[in-house]
């Protein structure tokens, strides 16, 4: 086995074993900032989505939503992408992988007339 190898391997087992450990304190951390069932559906749906879209889907304000990212992102469970018009958040992680519920509660529907679930048309004006 080649020095490259084993370097390979030995990164595989340290990140199996990092989350293995961490996944329990991930969801404790998940479930502390996500206090109510539309926050939940809000962070879910954050997956480069505009906040007008995700703010339907959680049938909350977009304002709401931009506030919600801004403290995601800071506590490390949402990271900050640029778009045209300013800035949006991704979830890091999927609240499936935690065994944590996702309310149905929106409006969103991912099919509009026409077939056209583009994004293009929503900025989200702010920095995160």
């Amino acid at each position: 086995m080649s020095k490259e190898d084993r370097i390979i391997e030995l990164l595989e087992e340290l990140a199996k074993w990092t989350r293995v450990t961490s996944i329990p304190h991930v969801k404790k951390l998940l479930l502390e900032i996500l206090a109510s069932p539309k926050e939940k559906v809000a962070y879910q749906s954050s997956d480069g989505r505009a906040s007008r879209k995700v703010a339907k889907e959680a049938d909350v304000g977009y304002a709401t939503v931009t506030l919600w990212w801004k403290k995601w992102v800071k506590a490390g469970i949402a990271e900050p992408i640029s778009v045209k018009g300013g800035q949006r958040a991704k979830r890091v992680f999927s609240l499936d992988d935690f065994g944590i519920e996702v309310p149905k509660i929106g409006k969103f529907s991912p099919t509009v007339k026409g077939g056209n679930t583009s994004d293009k048309s929503d900025s989200d004006v702010g920095a995160l």
